[in-house]
């Protein structure tokens, strides 16, 4: 008979492969040898919460909560999925929970409030990076949004918030949010290398051409933005000719 960490082993196995279902067999089989496993119930909180079954998903990590009431990032997938279904006041009380624990835990206020703000911000990101990959915009931008009031100085976040206006067509707005990132942090090279792909995309060949430059001005073997500027160039010669 396998040992308990003999089967988690082979459900993260199965996780990295993709094969979820198998994954969830596995985990569910920690859990009948080990009831109190919270490393099986943290990962099957999460399977569920992939799937969207959000009401097993609340199981899962409340379950962990009772074991072991000081699990944070338990608390933070809680209180993210109670935050998102409108369940204000549980969201709250967890949060406010967790941030009194990760006080304790640190050398001061300040310190717990802004590691426990990134901790919620990388929960919401990871949300709105499963509503991008499929294609749900409104509900992507709403969770990036979350995680940049968490962790405004994170530049992906706010890399991803422009794409996904790009994406839904808001095409201004995406020009908007990236010039304001690459105003404030001018040698985030994504930004610039996302302008000049909206720009590009819109006609605006000349514009685009102009941030890629830049960005060889101060990173010349920056590989990304040599292809896009050859691309260009190579297609202005074509339409030339």
């Amino acid at each position: 008979m396998n040992s308990e960490r003999e089967i988690l082993n082979f459900a993260t196995k199965s996780q990295k492969k993709g094969n979820e279902a198998e994954a969830l067999k596995y985990f569910q089989e920690a859990l009948i040898l080990n009831p109190k496993s919270v490393e099986a119930y943290f990962n099957v909180g999460n399977l569920f919460l992939n799937r969207g079954e959000i009401g097993k998903a609340i199981k899962a990590f409340s379950k962990i909560l009772e074991i072991d009431p000081c699990h944070t990032e338990a608390s933070i997938s809680l209180s993210v999925i109670y935050n998102d279904i409108g369940k204000y006041d549980e969201a709250k009380k967890i949060f406010e929970n967790a941030s009194e624990r990760v006080r304790n835990q640190t050398t001061g206020e300040a310190i717990g409030d802004t590691h426990l703000s990134k901790k919620f911000a990388q929960k919401h990101f990871e949300i709105a990076e499963q509503y991008f990959t499929y294609g749900r915009y409104d509900d992507a931008l709403f969770e990036y949004t979350k995680a940049a009031s968490l962790d405004p100085n994170n530049e992906e976040i706010r890399l991803k918030i422009a794409k996904t206006f790009a994406k839904k067509g808001f095409i201004q707005k995406a020009l908007e949010e990236l010039k304001k990132l690459k105003a404030e942090k001018p040698h985030y090279f994504p930004a610039r290398l996302a302008l000049g792909l909206i720009h590009y995309g819109s006609g605006d060949v000349v514009s685009a051409q102009q941030e890629w430059m830049k960005i060889l001005s101060l990173d010349p073997n920056n590989s990304e933005a040599k292809s896009y500027l050859s691309l260009s160039e190579s297609a202005t010669e074509t339409t030339l000719n």
